[in-house]
């Protein structure tokens, strides 16, 4: 089974436009790697940028401001306190560094 080749594309308008007119192509492919073990599913620790699942105690009247402070934020309270975290990663850095 020889594969149709992709051109080379001016644009992505123009790669959008060929790849919506040629979905065979794709199938093809797709059903050609898989055949050949080339297809792997992925989980959440092998995406670039993924982060690993940890558990820590947070005594609840913490937790409760957290809550708070990420609402007045408009964050969700665990996207709040990992950027806290790295807030302060920072500045300790910072400070051992000088």
């Amino acid at each position: 089974m020889s594969q149709q080749p992709i051109p080379k594309f001016a644009s992505e308008e123009e790669e959008a436009a060929w790849w919506d007119a040629h979905p065979e192509v794709l199938t093809e492919r797709f059903q050609t790697a898989t055949q050949q073990g080339q297809v792997r599913r992925l989980s959440q620790t092998n995406l670039p940028g993924a982060s690993e699942t940890v558990t820590i105690r947070i005594p609840p009247e913490e937790l409760t401001r957290a809550r708070t402070l990420a609402a007045k934020r408009g964050l969700r309270y665990q996207t709040y306190l990992k950027m806290l975290l790295h807030e302060a990663l920072d500045a300790e850095e910072k400070k051992l560094a000088s």
